[in-house]
């Protein structure tokens, strides 16, 4: 408990885990507005449409969590960290425990705000959340968060360089899963099963029941597994990259 507690600490009384969370509301909820702002009877607002800006938040929670182990790197506080806790693996739980509940919490407020700005500037839309789809695509993104948070952390620990474990996140995200598709033969059925295709299927396992253009909303991923599976795929993954991240720890200086 008291590790948990001084993680906090130094995660909460920092200022970029605020700002890092107020952009990712910031961009979840301002989609989520733009999308319901430009709905009209042709293209209606459905709650997958609500849920539009929901990867961009998860870069920056990912940002977020990197940011919360490498500047300790980079200002020597880790150094101390492990002087005084020298079992360095309950430090690296405790750390990613305290990071992925707090991203879990920033998804949460995200998905279910936009889902609720949404409602406000659509009025008349059909955004009941009935059927098991409509549920995971707002209470899902809290769980997706988590989950990238502890990826984030994972590389983070093993880069120890704030730009180096960025740009990993930001290319492997952004960049590399959808470039794999361009692979002759056989890029598609590698994209299925790459990490970040799985945590979207979550999300948008299944098609928009409103039958809405992807143009005007989140595409529905074509992850090989289903929604629930996907998602522990995708943990799975998380948790390798941090037991990686462990051992090293564990195995180099400070």
């Amino acid at each position: 408990m008291t590790l948990l507690a001084v993680e906090r600490m130094k995660l909460l009384t920092t200022r970029s885990p605020w700002w890092c969370a107020a952009l990712a509301l910031a961009l979840t909820i301002g989609f989520a507005a733009l999308m319901a702002a430009t709905a009209d009877a042709r293209v209606p607002v459905t709650v997958g449409a609500s849920q539009f800006g929901y990867t961009f938040g998860m870069v920056v929670v990912m940002v977020m969590a990197a940011l919360a182990i490498t500047t300790e790197y980079r200002f020597g506080t880790m150094r101390a960290t492990f002087l005084a806790a020298p079992n360095r693996t309950p430090v690296l739980f405790a750390k990613t425990a305290v990071v992925a509940l707090v991203a879990g919490v920033i998804g949460e407020v995200a998905a279910f705000g936009s889902w609720g700005i949404t409602k406000l500037l659509a009025p008349n839309a059909d955004l009941a959340l009935q059927t098991p789809y409509e549920w995971r695509a707002v209470a899902g993104v809290g769980l997706v968060y988590a989950v990238a948070a502890v990826l984030a952390v994972g590389v983070g620990a093993l880069v120890r360089q704030s730009a180096g474990a960025i740009s990993i996140l930001l290319i492997w995200s952004f960049l590399v899963e959808s470039l794999v598709q361009l692979i002759p033969r056989v890029g598609d059925d590698i994209h299925r099963w790459l990490p970040f295709t799985m945590a979207d299927k979550l999300i948008t396992g299944d098609p928009d029941p409103s039958g809405r253009d992807v143009v005007y909303g989140p595409p529905p991923s074509d992850a090989a597994l289903g929604p629930w599976p996907a998602l522990l795929y995708f943990a799975g993954v998380a948790a390798l990259v941090f037991a990686a991240a462990v051992v090293t720890t564990n195995r180099r200086d400070a």
